[in-house]
């Protein structure tokens, strides 16, 4: 499977170390704007060829998919593009930036029939795997999930802390994790949500601090809060308060209310979210199958997203 990566930022290292753990996969290219940045990536990893244009690049001899881990707001264009030039892709999260972007990208999808899968990483980490498992089977009723996603950020910065030129978002980005995981763990549909958020910082643009309340229509909750302004431990800690127990996850960690580990190693193929992500996406391309994060299955998540950008903008004025 001959793969091109698009954009040699902090995620696409990611990306590249876990598909050098998958048999069959490879590199044939990097593509980004800087070729210097490129080049040092791509000599870290082995790969002899880097462009600075996408439609080149998917003119490759052999290439059969692109992964893209670019700013947010080329995410869609781009996917688009690789879809229209008939590669299979991946897409980080978010999909787009928009809701009117992302219905884009699904349609095309559609029209393709090729293989078009989003980021959703928390779907594929084995600790919620774990918790999926225990759902589906019966033996958990997840009753309320109660998350805090906590950093700190003063300016545009990658998860390496190098500069970007693109804003990092609350809701379209870190919340698209939550609101997706609470979709697909509870498998109901949600009947009331409700959203606010701090005020705007006055470089970056964005609120840095945000409060998200969902209830399914069996009345099960979840109450999600987020901020940039967090000094302390970051990421994301999942509790999961149910029938039969309550879980605290963060990302392949899973622990007991009592602070009693779980064994989580013999879930899947590996403790890595993101290589489970990109093996989810080869076997898909191989066999035929819908990615567990197609963008079709993720579509609900972005439309909820925006109903609570409508309900911030009703509130704000807007």
């Amino acid at each position: 499977m001959k793969l091109i990566l698009v954009g040699p930022g902090a995620f696409g290292a990611k990306h590249l170390d876990a598909l050098s753990n998958i048999d069959g996969a490879e590199v044939v290219s990097i593509v980004g704007p800087d070729r210097v940045k490129s080049r040092e990536l791509a000599d870290r990893f082995g790969i002899e060829h880097i462009d600075d244009r996408l439609d080149l690049a998917l003119q490759r001899k052999g290439v059969n998919a692109a992964i893209i881990t670019s700013p947010t707001h080329l995410h869609t264009a781009q996917a688009i593009e690789c879809l229209d030039a008939g590669k299979h892709v991946a897409v980080e999260i978010p999909a787009g930036d928009t809701l009117q972007d992302v219905e884009r990208l699904a349609a095309k999808q559609l029209h393709t029939g090729l293989v078009c899968m989003v980021g959703h990483t928390r779907r594929y980490h084995p600790s919620h795997q774990w918790i999926h498992k225990r759902v589906q089977t019966g033996k958990f009723k997840i009753l309320h999930m109660d998350v805090q996603t906590f950093f700190f950020r003063r300016a545009n910065t990658n998860a390496q802390g190098e500069p970007r030129d693109w804003t990092d978002h609350l809701l379209w980005h870190h919340a698209a994790h939550t609101v997706d995981l609470f979709q697909y763990q509870i498998g109901e549909a949600i009947e009331n949500f409700s959203v606010m958020q701090g005020p705007l910082h006055p470089d970056l643009g964005i609120a840095l601090d945000m409060s998200i309340q969902m209830r399914t229509v069996s009345r099960r909750l979840l109450t999600l809060t987020l901020s940039f302004n967090n000094r302390g431990p970051l990421g994301t800690v999942f509790r999961y308060i149910g029938d039969t127990g309550t879980y605290i996850a963060k990302y392949d960690e899973l622990i007991t209310g009592n602070d009693d580990q779980i064994d989580v190693s013999g879930i899947d193929i590996s403790n890595n979210g993101i290589e489970l992500q990109d093996r989810d996406f080869l076997y898909c391309i191989r066999d035929g199958c819908e990615p567990r994060a197609s963008i079709k299955n993720v579509l609900p998540c972005y439309r909820l997203l925006k109903n609570l950008e409508d309900q911030i903008n009703l509130h704000s004025g807007v």
